[in-house]
C-alpha cells in the first residue's frame, strides 16, 4: 500500500432543524393555542483513532464529509430529530490543521481517542416558546444555525519508538527486515525508501517495541530538495534516534564522517531542537570490512567526529551485532516508558 502522509478534506456539520409554527386544532377546543415544537440540533464531525490505519490513503478519492442535518420541528410540540452525528477514521498520529487559518487543532494519538472538527449547528425555536400573557398566539420561529464548514489538512506522523536515520543506501531498510517482520524493499543497486516503514522488533515474549525506517535524507532536505522535509518531521514522535552509517560507501569518494555530518546539518535546519534528541551511532556493513581492520576504521570514524554517545558496529544483512543492539534498544525504551509513567499514589 502507498503510504500517504497529508491530504486535504472538507468537513460539514449538520444543520439545526427549523423551530415551527403551529396551532392546536381539535373539535370542541376552541383555544388550541400554539403548538409549534423545536427543531433538531445538527450533527457533528468528529474524528476517530483507528489503530489498523497505517495510512491517509482513503482520503485521496473521498474528500467531502456531511453530517446529518437536524430535522424540522412539528405541530403538537413535537421537536426535531437531531442530526447523526459523523465520526471519520483516521490512522493514528494524525495532527489536524484548519487550513484557513493554520491553527493545529488537535493531535489523534490513541485508539478510540475522538476530535471534534466541526459543530452542528443549533435548533431553532417554534411558537410555543414565544407564547406569554400578552402573546397568546405567537407566529414567531426562528431558523436553525448553520453547522461548521471547516477546510482540514491532516498530517501524519510515524508513531514509533525508534526512527532510523541516514542517507540514502546506508542499509535502514535492510535493518529492519533484519530485525522485524517488516518487508521494505532492498536491492544491491543505488536507491532510497520513499514511504515509511513501520517493523515491531519483538527481543522477548511481552518485550517489544515499534521501529521506522524513514526514507533518506539528502543535502538541502531542509530546504526541500528529495524527500527530506517530507519525512523530517516523522523523527519528532520517536524516543530514540539510530544513525546508519554505511562503514563502505558505493562511491569511492565517499566518507563515513562526512555522511554523519550531512544528516546532523539537516536536522537541525529543520528544527534546532532535533539536535537534543537522544541518538545513537549504528556503523553498518563491516562485514565488507577486512576483519583485522574492522576496529580500527570504526575506531577513527568515531574520534573524527567526537561522538560521545552509544556506538554500534554492525551488519544488518549478517545479522551482527543486531540482537545485542536491539535488547539494548528496548532497556533504553523500558526506563524511559517507566520515568513517564505518573508516580502513585503510594509514591506521594
Amino acid at each position: 500500500m502507498k503510504f500517504v502522509d497529508e491530504a486535504t478534506i472538507r468537513v460539514e456539520a449538520g444543520k439545526g432543524g427549523n423551530g415551527c409554527v403551529s396551532f392546536r386544532r381539535e373539535k370542541f377546543i376552541e383555544f388550541g393555542g400554539p403548538d409549534g415544537g423545536d427543531g433538531g440540533d445538527g450533527g457533528d464531525v468528529y474524528l476517530i483513532g483507528e489503530r489498523n490505519l497505517n495510512t491517509l490513503a482513503d482520503f485521496r478519492y473521498t474528500r467531502q464529509f456531511r453530517a446529518e442535518h437536524g430535522q424540522q420541528g412539528k405541530g403538537r410540540n413535537m421537536t426535531g430529530k437531531g442530526g447523526q452525528d459523523l465520526t471519520i477514521p483516521v490512522p493514528l498520529g494524525t495532527q489536524v490543521f484548519d487550513e484557513e487559518t493554520q491553527e493545529l487543532l488537535g493531535d489523534v494519538l490513541e485508539h478510540g481517542q475522538t476530535l471534534l472538527v466541526a459543530k452542528g449547528g443549533h435548533h431553532g425555536i417554534g411558537n410555543t416558546r414565544f407564547k406569554s400573557s400578552t402573546n397568546r398566539a405567537p407566529r414567531q420561529s426562528t431558523p436553525g444555525t448553520p453547522g461548521e464548514a471547516r477546510l482540514l489538512r491532516l498530517e501524519m506522523k510515524v508513531l514509533a519508538d525508534v526512527g532510523l536515520l541516514g542517507l540514502p543506501n546506508a542499509g535502514k531498510s535492510t535493518f529492519i527486515r533484519a530485525v522485524s517482520a517488516a518487508r521494505p524493499k532492498v536491492a544491491d543497486y543505488p536507491f532510497t525508501t520513499i514511504y515509511p516503514n513501520l517493523g515491531v522488533v519483538s527481543v522477548e515474549a511481552h518485550r517489544s517495541f515499534v521501529i521506522a525506517d524513514i526514507p533518506g535524507i539528502i543535502e538541502g532536505a531542509a530546504e526541500g530538495a528529495g524527500l527530506g522535509l517530507q519525512f523530517l518531521k516523522h523523527v519528532s514522535r520517536t524516543r530514540l534516534l539510530l544513525h546508519l552509517v554505511d562503514m563502505v560507501p558505493p562511491d569511492p569518494a565517499g566518507d563515513p564522517v562526512s555522511d554523519v555530518r550531512t544528516i546532523e546539518q539537516e536536522m537541525v535546519r529543520f528544527d534546532p531542537a532535533l539536535a537534543d534528541y537522544e541518538r545513537w551511532l549504528v556503523l553498518n556493513k563491516i562485514d565488507l570490512l577486512p576483519e583485522d581492520e574492522r576496529e580500527a576504521r570504526c575506531q577513527a570514524v568515531v574520534d573524527e567526529l567526537g561522538w560521545q554517545g552509544p556506538i554500534y558496529p554492525i551488519s544488518a544483512i549478517s545479522q551482527i551485532g543486531t540482537r545485542q543492539l536491539c535488547y539494548d534498544i528496548m532497556s533504553y525504551i523500558e526506563r524511559q516508558r517507566e520515568d513517564a509513567r505518573p508516580a502513585s499514589v503510594e509514591d506521594d
